[in-house]
């Protein structure tokens, strides 16, 4: 008959742990196990600036219920900042209870603004060149991989265009947006538009992001990115970048106007807008041009 040996000193089966001192390790564990997992919540001021980035690309007011839809948030957490946005003036609460941008915000726009000389010269040269071809003019910049109209003076005419200042716009679909990536090294250009460009409403816009990058490039060393119902039907787009004295784009300046009317002819345009373009480095004291500015 077999026996059964007992188990020495060092095998013996530990005493049970008391429960207050187990419970004390797991919750220790735990408190170590969130600490070092990344954190996922998603900030209060994080929402608030979700809410506010909805607002202007909608360019429109919204109830709540529609800005929760479009961050993808509860509606209660929505609901929470809103108020607390409201009531600080960043938010306004209109009369039929839709939300909108606050006058608070146009106040911090103004002191930015303000801030930047390059926009009260492109907003002058901008004016004067609109007078000159009698179209619509805009100032773009880059922000978060976007095009953004940053300044607008419409045109003569009864032609109008659906982009407004403070509209974003994929890099992709528009001539300025391939020209201020086009001073970028090749594969942070390739790596861009294949991170941001996307199909355009009337699918003429190129998504390739080999063949965008080597268009950019080659625009910006032409000095003028021309843009045909790439973005919407029957408009056209003619923009020159503002180069400082690295050779970076800063933003463009760009004629906007009919298909029709460009594809009677855009060379007039195109000089004028370089000219105007090379203007705008001279006065800024950017001379990263070969050729002397217009006068």
């Amino acid at each position: 008959m077999a026996r059964t040996s007992r188990p020495s000193a060092s095998e013996a089966v530990p005493a049970a742990v008391p429960a207050a001192a187990t419970a004390g390790t797991a919750t220790q564990a735990a408190s170590r196990e969130e600490s070092a997992a990344p954190r996922t919540r998603t900030s209060a001021i994080d929402r608030a600036v979700q809410i506010l980035d909805a607002l202007q690309q909608a360019n429109r007011p919204a109830t709540a219920y529609e800005v929760a839809r479009m961050v993808g948030a509860p509606l209660s957490t929505v609901y929470s900042i809103i108020n607390d946005l409201v009531e600080k003036n960043l938010l306004a609460r209109r009369m039929d209870g839709t939300i909108w941008l606050g006058s608070r915000l146009y106040g911090y726009g103004l002191t930015y603004a303000s801030s930047l000389d390059y926009l009260a010269v492109a907003h002058e040269e901008m004016q004067r060149l609109s007078a000159e071809v009698e179209e619509t003019v805009q100032v773009c910049g880059l922000e978060d991989g976007m095009m953004v109209v940053q300044q607008m003076a419409e045109g003569p005419g009864h032609f109008r265009v659906t982009s407004r200042v403070g509209s974003r716009v994929p890099l992709n679909w528009t001539a300025s947006g391939r020209l201020l990536v086009g001073h970028l090294p090749d594969a942070e250009r390739v790596a861009f538009f294949a991170q941001h460009a996307q199909s355009s409403p009337t699918g003429r816009a190129e998504t390739r992001p080999q063949v965008l990058a080597q268009i950019a490039r080659e625009a910006l060393e032409a000095r003028l990115s021309i843009q045909i119902g790439e973005s919407d039907a029957s408009v056209a787009c003619l923009a020159a970048p503002v180069l400082d004295n690295t050779g970076a784009c800063v933003f463009t300046i760009s004629i906007v106007m009919p298909e029709a009317k460009a594809a009677l002819g855009t060379e007039r345009f195109a000089q004028a807008v370089q000219a105007v373009a090379a203007r705008i480095e001279a006065r800024l004291g950017w001379r990263h041009r070969d050729q002397e500015p217009a006068a």
